[in-house]
């Protein structure tokens, strides 16, 4: 089994996040995976062994356990609690994350980032984070090194958000629920949502949440998209071979997503279920994220990566203004 010392790496790294998050609470137990693995791609002594015998550990557990995770993610959303929104806000949150997903697109291609960047910076800032973004990369089959820099970025500027947003809180002069409904519109990760809006207290953290999960929706028919524009391509690519592999329709991980939002939706599924499902997703996730943060070099990116932290940057400060104008609107 050559996966698992990268798998059991990855597993420790998920109780050494958790114990932070435990002693430390603001800081969310994903970006706390992440920045855990952004700090071990960095040590000279540990890159050889991630880029040899944890290699296989390591991809396992950044797409295959990214994709479990995103399926159980699923059982978190109830389309009930999504329209006790009412139909205006709902269409304003959409309305923001087409806006800001397809304004990140258009910074990221102006600004010359290569490959998938702009694809993946759009995806991570306008739906949920770094979850989205190892999603968004497995469908289009982003290489480690397009899929780094976007995980970085949407990192810094998620944490940036938990100590950013509530100082505006007041000075905007937004009630405890607007300023909520900004932070679920606007923060990636739901631990960050959390992190931030559990400051106003439990009728804002009520709102962020709600707002946050009604975004990772998003990311069904987001991916779904893509997936069919990447078989179109390799369709046309590969007409002459018919030994090319073409792509899913829809992948099996976003079906898997959706079904568990029905689940949740349409079943009396029981609290301890919900408890340990979410328990569950919460470990996969981390160690999955933790995987993705190994691929990170920060050396690179602060030769190169200019541009991309000029997109990271106006990316997050477009979907706060969007997500301000949507909770005025509303």
């Amino acid at each position: 089994m050559p996966w698992l010392p990268g798998v059991l790496l990855a597993g420790a790294a998920a109780l050494t996040s958790w114990g932070i998050h435990t002693l430390i609470p603001v800081i969310p137990l994903l970006t706390a995976a992440i920045a855990l693995g952004i700090v071990v791609g960095q040590l000279p002594i540990a890159r050889p062994a991630l880029g040899g015998s944890l290699a296989p550990g390591i991809s396992v557990a950044s797409k295959g356990f990214m994709r479990l995770g995103v399926v159980l993610l699923g059982l978190k959303l109830s389309l009930t609690d999504i329209a006790g929104l009412g139909w205006p806000s709902v269409l304003l949150i959409v309305g923001v994350v087409l806006l800001a997903f397809v304004g990140t697109i258009g910074l990221g291609r102006t600004l010359g980032l290569p490959g998938h960047q702009p694809l993946l910076v759009a995806t991570g800032f306008s739906i949920c984070g770094a979850s989205a973004i190892g999603a968004m990369s497995g469908v289009v089959r982003a290489k480690d090194e397009e899929t780094a820099t976007p995980v970085a970025l949407v990192t810094l500027c998620g944490t940036l958000a938990i100590a950013v947003l509530p100082l505006l809180w007041h000075p905007l002069g937004l009630t405890n629920e607007q300023f909520g409904h900004w932070v679920g519109a606007s923060v990636h990760d739901v631990g960050q949502v959390i992190a931030t809006a559990q400051i106003a207290g439990p009728a804002a953290l009520a709102v962020a949440i709600v707002v946050k999960l009604t975004r990772i929706v998003m990311l069904a028919p987001m991916v779904a998209i893509v997936a069919s524009i990447e078989r179109r391509r390799h369709i046309a690519a590969v007409a002459n071979d018919d030994d090319g592999e073409r792509p899913p329709i829809v992948p099996l991980f976003v079906l898997g997503f959706l079904a568990m939002i029905l689940v949740r939706t349409l079943l009396p599924v029981p609290d301890a279920a919900i408890e340990v499902a979410d328990a569950v997703q919460t470990a996969l996730l981390a160690m999955a994220l933790f995987g993705l943060g190994s691929a990170v070099r920060l050396s690179e990116l602060m030769r190169t990566g200019w541009r991309a932290l000029l997109v990271g940057l106006l990316s997050w400060a477009l979907i706060a203004a969007l997500a301000l104008a949507a909770v005025v609107l509303s």
